[in-house]
């Protein structure tokens, strides 16, 4: 796939998305300027060592040989640690401590993750002189009293991988509304394709049933404040605003458009989904921008794809009459562990990391969405670039709490399998359990 550099969304958010700093320019009022300076010694030997939930993380490491340039004797490591979420906290508490980890909104305020709340750095103090003006606000997440403890390092969204080439193929347009979306997939059903649409199916986790029903799920709560609020509290009155996203589910199931056995056949949620699109008779892979970060290197595992190369891109899934929606929301975070040896050179690390140039370089090696302001994306997120601004919803800000999304997720899962009726899962919300 070809890479290209410099889609920009500003004027479609409709606020002064600008870069954080140009060069040697001055930067504006409120912003930091983006050229890095050593503040430390140079010559000083250490090791910071950041863990987290990737098998392997290429887009970091590059940044480890940058940094290297101004601090030749601190010698950086990334390791993989073995199920993340049941284990960070023991290892934040071992005498192993690593420096950096990867965090998530959905552990503030969950009792379960305590005590690794407890070892974030503050990163909002003044005297780290953090940039973090250069990234999108609706993706920093803070506490009531406006402190931050953890940093968004790629962002994420919901979609669908498009084939173009089948669809030029065929002479079939690519669907931007609701009711496209059922012809289109009808008309390639017509043309001999058993499942139009695709998408992990066989348990909760990444399945296709929550990438389609979340997005009109957030669009329905952000529009509704206190449903919202009963949402978050697991209110079962609140079921109710799920209908809908619901609804598209079955209805994409019902009419076709999505064979359940075909999915079924998928049997992993991440690399399986990716090899079994580049098998290129798939015209549309619904599937996140998490997922679409391995494309380039499964483009190279797939025996298909090197025999018929095809070009293909990341779309909104068209759920209404006016399109498809940008859910805008944190893939990875960064925080700081205070109690780490060697916490100045760590800030020090996490000061170069946070700019627009090493946050937008760590994204296009691992093609996800940049988190900063000026998003210079990847050509295959273009589509998203027309998004406008009254259909850019970012989670995090409207209050979409983690528990909630559970509810949405099971219920969607249980329905697209056809293993609760709508009106059932409605009247369960806030008695599912992960």
């Amino acid at each position: 796939m070809k890479k290209v550099m410099g889609l920009f969304l500003g004027a479609l958010m409709g606020v002064s998305l600008l870069s954080c700093g140009q060069g040697n320019s001055s930067p504006t009022e409120g912003e930091q300027s983006e050229e890095f300076v050593p503040s430390l010694d140079r010559n000083k030997e250490c090791d910071i060592d950041i863990v987290g939930s990737y098998d392997n993380f290429e887009a970091l490491e590059a940044e480890f040989d940058k940094f290297n340039d101004y601090y030749p004797n601190v010698r950086l490591s990334y390791r993989k640690l073995d199920d993340y979420n049941n284990t960070l906290a023991t290892v934040l508490d071992s005498s192993d401590k690593p420096n950096i980890f990867f965090s998530y909104t959905w552990m503030m305020g969950n009792d379960k993750y305590s005590s690794v709340v407890s070892h974030m750095e503050e990163l909002s103090n003044k005297n780290l002189k953090f940039n973090l003006d250069c990234i999108r606000k609706g993706l920093i997440n803070q506490d009531s009293s406006g402190n931050v403890y953890m940093v968004p390092v790629f962002s994420r969204t919901y979609g669908m991988l498009v084939n173009n080439d089948l669809f030029k193929k065929e002479g079939i347009t690519i669907p931007s509304t609701w009711d496209t979306l059922v012809s289109t997939s009808l008309s390639f059903k017509d043309k001999g394709y058993v499942s139009p649409i695709m998408g992990y199916s066989l348990t909760p986790s990444s399945c296709f049933m929550n990438t389609i029903a979340y997005p009109l799920f957030v669009a329905a709560l952000e529009k509704n404040p206190s449903a919202l609020a009963l949402a978050n509290d697991l209110n079962p009155s609140a079921g109710e605003y799920m209908r809908d996203s619901l609804k598209a589910v079955t209805d994409l199931v019902d009419k076709g458009c999505i064979n359940l056995e075909e999915c079924d056949k998928i049997e992993e949620n991440y690399k399986k989904v990716l090899l079994r699109f580049f098998e290129g008779d798939v015209p549309m892979m619904v599937c996140t921008a998490d997922t679409v970060s391995g494309t380039k290197k499964r483009e190279a595992e797939s025996e298909a794809f090197k025999a018929s190369p095809f070009n293909y891109s990341f779309y909104p899934i068209p759920l209404t009459k006016d399109g498809g929606y940008f859910i805008d929301s944190p893939s990875v975070e960064f925080s700081v562990n205070k109690d780490c040896k060697n916490l100045d050179m760590t800030n020090e690390f996490m000061k170069f990391l946070i700019s627009s140039k090493e946050l937008n370089a760590m994204a296009s090696i691992k093609r996800l969405v940049t988190p900063t302001k000026d998003m210079p994306l990847d050509s295959v997120y273009e589509p998203f670039g027309s998004i406008p601004k009254a259909r850019i919803i970012f989670p995090e800000v409207i209050g979409i709490k983690d528990p909630l999304t559970v509810q949405l997720r099971i219920a969607s899962y249980k329905v697209g399998r056809g293993e609760m009726t709508i009106d059932e899962a409605i009247s369960n919300y806030g008695s599912f359990k992960d």
